[in-house]
């Protein structure tokens, strides 16, 4: 039995679980983790702190605190740049959020996203060997989210900005990384970005066509639908339009947003105009990252051999059962369906390859970087139901790693 999950900013009955969470915490019924798994997982949340040296006596306390800690802070204040050997600051990112875009759930708060901040953490080390530290902020102001993680950054090597809203979340990142020199990257954009990169990449070799031979349609102009347009443009892709609620993202509409203006300025050079599904008639791809459902006969207008990507959860926008009777390739953003489309293919190895060098930011050519290595751990076992590796994959995390490093180094943002 599930409990339902519902706003606790509007329902009216104790939020989460409703009267079942009122008792558990009341102590007047039955906990919420006698009867679902996923409450007794997170009892008492999901990581801690583990000290890596020892305090066994009083001269492990003398170094590893006072007296001994103040030689190493002595050298830090002379030599700033000890702080990367001395500390776990280099190898530490802060996973961020306010909450207003968590999952599928929406705008719940800092408190109700922790849970999901701390599943990103040990998503970090499991696959990445990265420490992460979730930090759930109670603001939502641009201003106010800038000038907090600017000033908790002294302590991390990276930030990683989760369930942001857009468009604020185009801003917050901009804005930080030009005041950090650390790496600044919201997964919900690149992370999203990579992943499909790669496995468009693999479709495309699995038909013996080129990523220039292809015209691609997003359903969503959001956080991920921006950031997988300007990647498929930096790849090298054909064509690639970007629908909204309203239809295609075009330069003849007057209602675009600052972010979507530019998105006219860069995408559909066919000049499409009108509804998603007009703009999906011949089209070689469709990547859906919006939520609703796409029309069957609309995905039948495709062009033969087509690739879907319908990757909203729990629901993609067209159903594997609908998109196998028309496309080559199918991927959604489940695990039960083959091609998963899942973030944490790419921003462990990403992170794990920007801190090993210090890299100063994640440049696109980094990105792309990490989607061609994830791409080649398919390598010859490619084929329609796997042109994405599994995120157990022990080879992902070192392949994304090895090439973002290099990556770093060859775009000059390395710092060792």
């Amino acid at each position: 039995m599930a409990a339902e999950i519902v706003n606790p900013r509007t329902d009216g009955n104790g939020g989460i679980g409703g009267n079942g969470a009122n008792a558990d915490k009341e102590g007047g019924g039955e906990p919420l983790d006698s009867f679902d798994p996923a409450f007794a997982l997170h009892r008492g949340g999901k990581m801690a702190v583990q000290a890596t040296v020892p305090v066994r006596d009083k001269d492990d306390l003398s170094l590893a605190y006072t007296p001994g800690v103040a030689r190493v802070c002595t050298a830090i204040a002379e030599q700033p740049d000890l702080v990367h050997d001395y500390t776990w600051k280099s190898s530490v990112v802060a996973v961020v959020t306010d909450g207003t875009a968590v999952l599928g759930l929406g705008d719940i708060g800092p408190e109700a996203s922790l849970p999901v901040m701390e599943g990103k953490a040990i998503l970090f080390k499991q696959f990445g060997g990265v420490d992460a530290v979730p930090i759930a902020l109670d603001c939502t102001d641009v201003d106010e989210i800038v000038e907090t993680v600017v000033r908790l950054a002294p302590s991390f090597g990276g930030v990683n900005l989760e369930d942001i809203s857009a468009p604020r979340c185009f801003e917050i990142e901009r804005r930080l990384q030009e005041r950090l020199d650390i790496p600044v990257f919201h997964d919900d954009q690149h992370g999203t970005a990579v992943v499909t990169l790669a496995a468009l990449r693999n479709a495309a070799r699995l038909s013996g066509r080129e990523l220039g031979d292809l015209r691609a349609v997003i359903s969503g102009a959001g956080a991920a639908g921006v950031a997988i347009a300007k990647m498929l443009i930096e790849a090298g892709i054909g064509d690639v339009s970007v629908a909204d609620r309203k239809g295609v993202v075009s330069g003849d509409r007057d209602d675009l947003t600052p972010v979507k203006r530019e998105l006219a300025e860069i995408t559909n050079k066919s000049g499409l105009s009108g509804s998603l599904e007009a703009a999906l008639e011949g089209a070689d791809v469709f990547i859906g990252v919006s939520g609703g459902t796409v029309p069957e006969p609309a995905v039948a207008s495709m062009a033969e051999g087509a690739f879907v990507f319908a990757m909203a959860n729990p629901n993609p926008e067209v159903h594997p059962e609908v998109a196998h009777k028309y496309a080559a390739v199918v991927a959604t953003g489940r695990s039960d369906f083959p091609n998963q489309i899942n973030n944490v293919l790419a921003f462990p190895g990403i992170f794990a390859g920007a801190l090993q060098v210090r890299a100063s930011r994640i440049t696109e050519g980094m990105k792309i970087a990490a989607a061609d290595a994830l791409a080649s751990v398919v390598g010859d076992d490619l084929a329609a139901d796997y042109v994405i590796p599994s995120p157990f994959d022990e080879r992902v995390a070192p392949a994304v790693t090895a090439a973002v490093a290099a990556a770093a180094r060859a775009e000059g943002v390395a710092r060792r």
